[in-house]
Parts: C-alpha cells; sequence; structure tokens
C-alpha cells in the first residue's frame, strides 16, 4: 500500500491539474456528454482558480495511468462490468487519495450499484447529508444535490463512500450534472440550469483540488 501511495503522489505532483473521463467496459456508453467535462473544465478555471488542462484524459480502470488523475470521472447510460484486476485498481487509487465522480446519465443505477460494492464490500454507499462540504463551497447548495434533468420524478441523490473520513466516491442519481454541463444547445436547458449543474461540478472539483 505503501508504495501504491507513493507512486500516487509522485502521479499526482506531476498531473495534478488533469482530469480524465473513465472508460469502461459492459456496453455502457462511457463517452456520453462529450462537451460535459470540457465546459465544466473551463467554469472551474474561471470561477474557482484551478489551473486544469481544457481537454480531460481518458483512462481504463484496470490501467496504472489511473494513479495520474486526482479526479476521475464516470458517466453514461446502462450496462458498467469491472473486471477482478480493474476491481483491485480501482480500490487502491480510490484508497490512495483518488476521487472518482459517478454521474448516472439514466439506466445505470442498478448496474452500477453492485460494481460499487464489488470494490468496497465493507463499506455503504450511503446518502451524502447537506451539511457536508461539497455542498458548502465554493457554491452553497443548502439542500443538497440539485436538480438538473429529469428522469423519472424521483428527488435527486447523492451518495459517497467514505473512507476513514475522507469522501472517495461520489453516485449522483436523478439529478444528471453532466446533462447540465453540456453545451446549452444539446439539451435547451435554461442558463440558470446549467449554471447551476456547473457550480455544483464546481464544488465537487474544489473538494478534490483544494481540501
Amino acid at each position: 500500500m505503501k508504495k501504491i501511495l507513493l507512486l500516487f503522489l509522485f502521479s499526482f505532483t506531476i498531473n495534478a491539474q488533469e482530469i480524465a473521463l473513465l472508460k469502461y467496459n459492459g456496453g455502457g456508453d462511457w463517452y456520453g456528454n462529450p462537451t460535459s467535462l470540457p465546459n465544466l473544465i473551463k467554469f472551474c478555471n474561471q470561477n474557482i482558480n484551478t489551473k486544469i488542462k481544457s481537454k480531460p484524459a481518458t483512462v481504463e480502470p484496470g490501467s496504472s495511468d489511473l494513479f495520474s488523475y486526482p479526479f476521475v470521472h464516470l458517466t453514461g447510460h446502462g450496462n458498467v462490468v469491472f473486471n477482478d484486476n480493474e476491481i483491485q485498481n480501482l480500490r487502491n487509487y480510490l484508497t490512495s487519495g483518488g476521487f472518482l465522480h459517478i454521474d448516472d446519465n439514466y439506466g445505470m443505477n442498478k448496474y452500477i450499484r453492485k460494481e460499487i460494492k464489488k470494490i468496497f464490500p465493507n463499506n455503504e454507499l450511503v446518502e451524502i447529508p447537506p451539511t457536508h462540504k461539497i455542498f458548502q463551497g465554493p457554491f452553497s447548495f443548502p439542500n443538497g444535490i440539485p436538480k438538473i434533468h429529469e428522469h423519472d420524478k424521483q428527488k435527486p441523490q447523492a451518495f459517497g463512500i467514505f473512507i476513514e473520513g475522507r469522501l472517495v466516491l461520489v453516485y449522483t442519481f436523478e439529478t444528471d450534472l453532466g446533462d447540465g454541463w453540456e453545451d446549452e444547445e444539446v439539451h435547451n436547458n435554461p442558463k440558470e440550469v446549467r449554471e447551476k449543474a456547473l457550480k455544483m461540478g464546481a464544488n465537487l472539483v474544489h473538494y478534490v483540488f483544494v481540501n
């Protein structure tokens, strides 16, 4: 574990201002919402003083390159499957300082929960309270995760995995932040809705890069 942690810290120093999109197997469209991360990065660089590279990287869950990125994003519709090597690599990454944001773009819920349980069989995926740091700043969300895009008329929720008090994984459900990050013409979301989504995304980035 010490070797893994040192590897992560070394990679983090080199690539501390990069975000990656997770390319997974299983048939789900991991490449969905192509304009989301570039727009989120631009918003963060302009509003919370980050200096993230404008083009997000793409990384596979079983790759050692995973340890080069302090923030990794996963999205899509439908099935997600991690093999044993990928599960171990993701567990090592997350317990060594990494962070994974999973955003259900619709239809992912029943699949991703099984895979999260494989990564952390002894840790419960719990709802994150509105009092947590990710909802406090730099933008305030006193009621927790905002509703961005309607799926099944359920309330928006943010779930997390905590390791020794550190939030290492956030799963956003029935909110679809990524749709709000996309170019305006993709979903025709009102400006205030897109801004709300970008601000919540910026809070996640801030939590990883600043806290």
